[in-house]
């Protein structure tokens, strides 16, 4: 991950050179090893680079040979081996696994990001057409935004966070997620269209857990490319217990090959894979894991199990309610969200992340996107029907570039630190969100718990030559929304704050600017009154999003798991 900033047709790119400086440094934080910038006729790019693959060559903005075609990337492209290897003519100049974009975009111009498997927000600059292209990855995993001027209407603006555009541009989207922009059309287009991004078309695939198992399990793989020491986020649910569990299998996988294979490739030295598509080590001999929560949260305990299980060496932070508190300003100024549930599980994520980048680590796995795709929120225990239950799954995963991908985005790159999501890996995707419902819905007199196909997907129970995956308690465990989990002081201690800062008078009376978008509790006011102070450039707050439950099913307001009507009912059957 890295952070870009792009200015398009300015009418003096040399002489805003300066400015636009400025403005890239502001997200320096998620580029801290190596800034660059090329201007070419009327546009400028930036760049600040958080050095993960190709760390000796890998500097951007990436330029091909002749000069003509100008690329800044912020992701990772796990399938760059396999297009390098499309252009055998092309005349590469570096290793890095973003610099394949360039002759891609001059085979399939604007249909480029088709062909790429990852997490990305890039801009390309066509010298000769004076051009650019700009995309984002299928479900937004990275972040990205657009901006225009009402003074300088051809000019186009691009950057990673919203601080960037907040003081040029009186209007500011968030750049959809598998969406394309070309400026020979001056049209966003999407270019990710798989069958279920339909809400109103049912999937209907039969289940097959297997496949499932082995899906999951080269998405965690893919995404050890590194060339760093990394590690996993822990919280002890089941999602990141078992990203946590397959990424200890292939990290111990990787040192058995490591000292018993010569590395014959260096382009595949670079990427931790070795020629049979297995991970080589990335320097330490066993995967490091980390938690974060209140002195004696749930999570920590469930945590701590886990790690003692799959062997990883463990590493476990607490922090207090003040200093969740202290860090409020800070969390909504990187997150750039006023949203309550963003802003409670992003508040430990943030405080944890700077105790790993401290720790000498630049990139973690971690869990989000799981809930989603399988309906794993307590309140998809209300749904209907297996319909509406398919069809709330589908609108969740298309705005978690608003939700958990912004929170996981955002929280760990505010100290340069990398987060990858297996559970979104695009084939995983294709496989999952097209089971048919039916198979992913809470069932009490069944006795299915909450995402209970994967987690029979991953019950060795019936394999005797299998090892488990994890421990039964853990594979069970009830989910517990990560803000609950680290300990559910922290929660009352947020809404209790809130009710002291917010007096009943200042809460009956909403700022006119909101409009129809009113605060419902003095939490949420609270987070508005800190987001309008550091972002009071009325555009700023058309790119937030509010994550409630559903209210047609009858559930609670409040986001919290607590209020779901199963909670603490363990259903826990196999």
């Amino acid at each position: 991950m890295c952070g870009i900033f792009t200015v398009y047709k300015h009418e003096n790119a040399e002489a805003f050179k300066p400015r636009a400086l400025q403005l890239s440094k502001r997200i320096r934080h998620r580029g801290p090893d190596w800034s660059g910038n090329v201007v070419k006729n009327s546009t400028i790019m930036a760049h600040e680079r958080l050095a993960i693959v190709g760390l000796d060559s890998g500097a951007q903005p990436i330029t091909s040979q002749d000069g003509d075609h100008i690329l800044c990337v912020n992701g990772e492209i796990y399938n760059h081996i396999q297009i390098r290897e499309q252009f055998p003519d092309y005349q590469f100049k570096t290793l890095s696994d973003c610099e394949p974009i360039i002759p891609l975009y001059m085979k399939y111009g604007a249909e480029a990001p088709k062909h790429l498997d990852g997490m990305f927000a890039w801009t390309l600059y066509d010298a000769k057409q004076d051009r650019i292209i700009a995309a984002r990855d299928p479900i937004g995993i990275t972040t990205l935004y657009m901006g225009r001027s009402s003074k300088s209407p051809k000019t186009v603006y691009f950057a990673s966070e919203l601080k960037c555009l907040t003081d040029d541009c009186d209007s500011i989207v968030a750049f959809p997620p598998g969406h394309v922009y070309d400026s020979v059309t001056d049209q966003i287009t999407r270019y990710y269209t798989p069958d279920w991004i339909d809400e109103n078309r049912i999937a209907n695939q039969p289940l097959d857990l297997m496949k499932i198992r082995h899906s999951l399990e080269k998405a965690v793989r893919k995404r050890l490319m590194a060339e760093v020491p990394y590690g996993v986020l822990l919280s002890g649910g089941l999602d990141s217990s078992l990203i946590a569990s397959i990424a200890a299998r292939e990290t111990e996988k990787a040192m058995k090959t490591a000292s018993s294979d010569s590395l014959s490739s260096s382009v595949n030295q670079l990427t931790g894979i070795d020629d049979n598509g297995n991970l080589r080590s990335s320097g330490w001999s066993r995967l490091h894991s980390f938690a974060i929560g209140l002195p004696g949260a749930p999570d920590l305990i469930a945590a701590k199990k886990v790690a003692k299980f799959i062997g990883s060496v463990h590493h476990e932070h607490t922090f207090t309610l003040q200093e969740g508190l202290d860090a409020l300003d800070d969390v909504i100024y990187h997150l750039e969200t006023y949203d309550v549930t963003t802003i409670r599980a992003s508040t430990p994520m943030f405080l944890l992340s700077r105790k790993i980048k401290a720790q000498g680590v630049k990139m973690v796995l971690s869990g989000e996107g799981s809930d989603e795709i399988f309906g794993g929120y307590l309140y998809f225990a209300q749904a209907p029907s297996a319909a509406e239950f398919h069809t709330e799954s589908v609108k969740r995963v298309k705005n978690l570039h608003l939700s958990d991908c912004l929170r996981a985005n955002k929280s760990t790159m505010a100290w340069g630190l990398e987060a990858r999501v297996p559970f979104l890996d695009r084939e995983f995707l294709d496989l999952c969100m097209n089971i048919d419902p039916s198979e992913k819905m809470i069932n009490q007199k069944e006795g299915r718990i909450e995402k209970y196909i994967l987690r029979k997907a991953f019950d060795t129970t019936d394999e005797p030559n299998e090892k488990p995956y994890l421990p039964d308690e853990i594979l069970w465990r009830q989910k517990e929304q990560f803000s609950d989990g680290v300990g559910y002081s922290w929660i009352d201690g947020l809404k209790d704050t809130a009710e002291r800062v917010i007096s009943d008078e200042l809460f009956e009376n909403p700022r006119e600017h909101w409009g129809s978008d009113i605060p419902t509790t003095k939490e949420a006011y609270w987070y508005r009154l800190k987001f309008d102070a550091l972002f009071p450039q009325p555009t700023a707050a058309s790119t937030v999003m509010r994550w409630i439950p559903k209210a047609d099913w009858g559930c609670a307001e409040d986001p919290s798991g607590r209020y779901a009507k199963i909670h603490e009912q363990h259903i826990g059957a196999k």
